[in-house]
């Protein structure tokens, strides 16, 4: 998943940036409330962690404008213990939740994951879409039981199509969910990964499961031999890494973060070009 966190204080900007991408996520952090703001507005994020206390434009100025501009991802509000009232008037303004500060890792997970299974349509640990199964939890997949190899930039690609399963996703909003924001996506890199999942999930080239339409991308197709929808399950963020549970239409999804494999020759760089 993409998630923004904006927060003024370094130490704790840092702290929840390095927590959530240890756990697989891509995190954009930023520091300065009209930054967040924009970046919120211009960028596809699943959820946002929005410190109220912000300087100049606060946080609560921040929830008010993007729901006046139609922005509907989960937001959890950050503030002080001492002021509570501040996350009443976070709530009114359009939070989905609010965290008193200080907090432990574990709080800040649940109450994340509590959004996301509150959000129609939203991320969950396993998603299923035809024969084929995905379990966010612990970044596996299955084809009709039978479990398959992906690569963690693999597994990335196919979360977000899956996610907007029978929905068009445009290369660079692929490319976007692949890398933090200061990396040089390669649209390339997303043809690669593709042609990968292709062979993977489709050695017999028989189901023709992703579908690519010129100029707008591509789509996981909802026609397939066992399935006409997208299947959600209970969904969890792992509380402890590597720990994955059993088991919106938002923004397109960020879909991990980077991760290390058993093979980390397999996964593309952004500024290379690749073979398939």
């Amino acid at each position: 998943m993409r998630i923004l966190v904006i927060a003024e204080e370094t130490p704790l900007r840092n702290e929840l940036t390095d927590e959530l991408r240890r756990r697989g996520h891509v995190v954009d952090a930023v520091a300065d409330g009209s930054e967040g703001f924009s970046f919120g507005n211009e960028h596809p994020v699943d959820i946002a962690v929005l410190d109220l206390s912000l300087p100049e434009l606060s946080g609560t100025e921040i929830l008010r404008r993007w729901r006046a501009e139609g922005r509907t991802f989960p937001v959890l509000a950050l503030t002080g213990r001492a002021e509570w009232q501040d996350g009443i008037t976070g709530l009114e303004a359009g939070a989905d939740d609010y965290l008193c500060k200080p907090f432990h890792h574990s709080e800040l997970l649940a109450r994340l994951n509590g959004l996301i299974r509150r959000t129609p349509g939203g991320a969950s640990s396993a998603l299923s879409v035809g024969g084929f199964e995905l379990r966010l939890g612990t970044r596996t997949v299955y084809a009709n039981r039978a479990p398959v190899k992906l690569t963690a930039f693999e597994h990335k690609v196919l979360e977000c199509l899956m996610l907007h399963a029978g929905e068009f996703v445009s290369k660079h909003e692929l490319a976007q969910h692949l890398y933090d924001d200061d990396a040089d996506c390669d649209s390339n890199v997303v043809e690669v990964l593709v042609a990968r999942l292709r062979r993977k999930l489709d050695p017999k080239r028989t189901l023709a499961l992703i579908e690519t339409m010129r100029g707008r991308g591509y789509r996981l197709r909802l026609d397939g031999p066992r399935s006409a929808s997208v299947q959600v399950r209970d969904a969890r963020l792992s509380s402890s890494p590597g720990a994955g549970p059993e088991g919106r239409r938002a923004s397109p999804a960020a879909c991990g973060g980077r991760l290390a494999t058993s093979d980390p020759s397999a996964e593309p760089h952004p500024k290379r070009s690749i073979e398939s």
